[in-house]
């Protein structure tokens, strides 16, 4: 997708000698290059990173230098991130032949990868610090296949680069899983070109049954997953070959237009899970609390005031007194059931040989609470003992920590709210240009975002936002690009341009 910026508009457009433009930086463009290569052959897919893309145009040639090598299978180039995919029959070409045609042509390969990597990102749960991101980090870079790992502890995200042909997605999840952390799979490479509709008219299987049938005949559909019950279609598709709004007008097409279908956003379950943490760790900061302040006012309080002090010093047995057994009572609901999350993280962290904030509470906790049970079992046995517990220590500790927490989760929880209404300040429509086969307009469409496809032609004028990612391709403009790099400045753009 290209985009033009005339004297006073500015247009994408994917035509004439700048081919296959990006709409978005993860998409790319991709050539099938026809090859008589037996399909039973073993194919391996090759990753570079190639300089000096410019335009289109420098795509066009590299993929023309690598459509005339014997093995070549099909080439992938995105122009915006200088990325190329190639997949190859080991048994006919190699890497380095093909590194060699590149650089040949006049493209530098800065870097290049044999293996086929894909890429997840995970919502993580249950971090609490630094040691808990670098634990799990640590983690996922030992499992088979996983050949790097980021883990972010403000976006609790992680990123995931392995090969699929040792391990997936499900594997990486239960690898987290078992170091102690929750995940979700919030995007995989499979997951990009999908489509979730809401279909209209629907009324029974024979209609989904129908839909499906003539989806999965169309060209560029792979894959058609239908819903009755909630009356959607989830459909994985090939950029190359169509797009969302393809679809929708190929399920209004069935049955002489007795289905309608509209774009189905899911509800974001980023904010409905923010809100059960947030209800969570509220929940047991009022339960700690619950406990903790009783255990305070019998432990610091009430004994300063004399009938209460004389009250809480009578012992029931040799110099155990009232005012311990008080003590112990409402400490050890806190200590092992408000504060069962720290035990249970602590022993996921030391299983993976490394200390976290969980094992610091927990330590600190224990020590407190069993510290208190010597002086109490000690005070039941001897009738002279005297000494001091501190069991309102490690209540009071655990509830600290619980209303920090809380504090913690309702911050990240306004800092995402801020982050969505950043992402709200993208355009929602767009005007499609729709061209003959002369390439004159014919007319404008105004269309959702959401539903613009590879090679859409694109027209900005002078005010609006560009809606998305693209190559100028005729006209000159400047285009302030603030949101993205942070400098205020307006960029000159003109035919090329990214």
């Amino acid at each position: 997708m290209n985009i033009n910026v005339g004297d006073n508009k500015m247009e994408l457009n994917g035509r004439d000698d700048l081919k296959r433009p990006l709409l978005e930086p993860s998409d790319s463009v991709c050539v099938t290059i026809p090859e008589p290569v037996d399909k039973l052959e073993k194919k391996r897919t090759v990753m570079f990173k190639i300089g000096n893309i410019k335009c289109a145009s420098c795509v066009t040639s590299i993929e023309s230098v690598l459509g005339e090598i014997n093995g070549v299978e099909s080439v992938s180039v995105s122009p915006i991130h200088g990325h190329a995919a190639i997949e190859y029959v080991p048994k006919l070409v190699n890497p380095k032949l093909i590194k060699e045609a590149i650089e040949d042509a006049g493209f530098p390969v800065k870097e290049f990868s044999e293996q086929q990597i894909a890429v997840c990102r995970l919502r993580i749960k249950g971090m609490a610090c630094t040691s808990c991101s670098e634990s799990l980090e640590r983690a996922l870079k030992f499992l088979d296949g996983v050949k790097k790992a980021v883990v972010g502890l403000a976006l609790e995200e992680a990123k995931v680069h392995f090969d699929p042909n040792i391990t997936d997605s499900d594997h990486i999840i239960e690898a987290i899983e078992d170091a102690g952390f929750g995940a979700d799979l919030i995007s995989s490479g499979n997951e990009a070109n999908k489509v979730h509709l809401k279909l209209e008219g629907v009324s029974s299987v024979e209609d989904m049954n129908t839909i499906k049938s003539y989806l999965e005949s169309a060209i560029g559909v792979n894959h058609v997953e239908m819903d009755l019950e909630e009356k959607r279609a989830t459909v994985n598709y090939d950029p190359d070959f169509t797009g969302p709004r393809s679809i929708i007008e190929a399920v209004q097409e069935v049955a002489h237009g007795s289905y309608k279908a509209s774009l189905y956003i899911p509800p974001r379950q980023r904010e409905t899970e923010q809100h059960h943490e947030i209800n969570n760790y509220r929940n047991q900061f009022l339960l700690s609390c619950l406990f903790s302040v009783p255990l305070f006012i019998f432990s610091m309080v009430l004994p300063m005031l004399p009938p209460f002090g004389d009250w809480l010093e009578y012992k029931i047995y040799n110099m155990f007194t009232v005012g311990l057994l008080l003590r112990w009572v409402l400490c050890t609901p806190v200590q092992f059931i408000v504060g069962r999350r720290f035990y249970k993280g602590s022993y996921h962290a030391l299983r993976l040989k490394s200390a976290n904030m969980d094992v610091l509470v927990a330590m600190g906790t224990n020590a407190a609470y069993f510290y208190s049970v010597y002086v109490a079992i000690k005070s039941l046995s001897s009738d002279t003992f005297k000494g001091q517990d501190f069991f309102e220590t490690s209540a009071m500790l655990i509830s600290f920590i619980l209303l920090g927490k809380y504090l913690e989760v309702l911050a990240k929880g306004k800092t995402s709210d801020a982050l969505a209404k950043l992402t709200d300040l993208a355009p929602d429509r767009a005007c499609l240009l729709i061209l003959d086969d002369d390439g004159n307009v014919v007319s404008e469409v105004a269309i959702s975002t959401q539903l613009i496809q590879r090679n859409d032609i694109i027209k900005i004028i002078p005010g609006e936002k560009v809606p998305v990612d693209g190559i100028v391709i005729d006209g000159q403009s400047y285009v302030n690009e603030s949101m993205i790099t942070g400098e205020a400045q307006p960029i000159a753009k003109k035919p090329g341009d990214k």
